[in-house]
């Protein structure tokens, strides 16, 4: 019996910039295919502005939407599943 791979997350790093960001701008629509290396999302910090790269290949599965509310850095954003 096969099993499916898991989904792959996409996850807001540890930069050192801060401890909270905002998610600005998704660049591809949810359950959209992705092409690991592509732009997915826009976030910001205080400092500054900064594209997630997709970590793998896949179909694109939004978790967290573009808004004001601020997440914290380590959270899954979204998942791309293979």
């Amino acid at each position: 019996m096969a099993t499916s791979e898991p989904a792959v997350p996409v996850q807001i790093a540890h930069s050192g910039l801060a401890e909270e960001v905002v998610v600005l701008e998704w660049l591809v629509d949810d359950g959209q295919p992705v092409e690991v290396g592509s732009p997915l999302v826009v976030i910001e910090s205080e400092k500054t502005q900064l594209e997630i790269e997709a970590p793998a290949s896949g179909r694109l599965e939004i978790l967290v939407p573009a808004s004001d509310m601020e997440v914290p850095v380590g959270t899954t954003i979204a998942q791309i599943h293979p």
